[in-house]
């Protein structure tokens, strides 16, 4: 006879087996609900960012916008002194030079950054895997 919420040693006929048995099934049970909070968890905090990265992405575009504004506002207060097609053509010089600049910094740190494998995460991989497979053969 089985008594179920017993605890050994205070009178319960479990057997060793049927107490292996039930401590199995209440892990899985256990390791099931802990992955269902995991996952509720996850989707929780899934929906945050995806609403955070729409916000950041709605005031990237505004910034933008606000670029426009700020490059529209010099040019028409460099054509009080000169032609406005002038003003216009001084604005778009320094602004592709700005963006030369960047540009040019941009490439010298993809260069500097090298290959985008991870090299030393593969070989300490190798490394470990020659270890498993010098281990399995002794």
């Amino acid at each position: 006879m089985s008594v179920v919420g017993s605890r050994p040693g205070h009178g319960g006929g479990e057997s060793v087996g049927e107490l292996v048995t039930q401590a199995s099934q209440q892990l899985s049970e256990l390791v099931r609900t802990e992955m269902q909070l995991a996952r509720v968890e996850m989707t929780q905090k899934g929906k945050r960012y995806g609403v955070g990265g729409g916000l950041f992405g709605g005031a990237g575009l505004i910034g933008v916008l606000a670029a426009q504004a700020l490059v529209a506002a010099a040019i028409a207060a460099l054509s009080l002194v000169l032609p406005v097609w002038a003003a216009a053509l001084i604005s778009t010089v320094v602004l592709a030079g700005v963006a030369a600049v960047l540009a040019v910094a941009g490439k010298k740190q993809v260069a500097r950054a090298g290959s985008p494998t991870p090299e030393k995460t593969i070989d300490n991989v190798k490394a470990d895997v020659a270890e498993i497979k010098e281990k399995a053969h002794r």
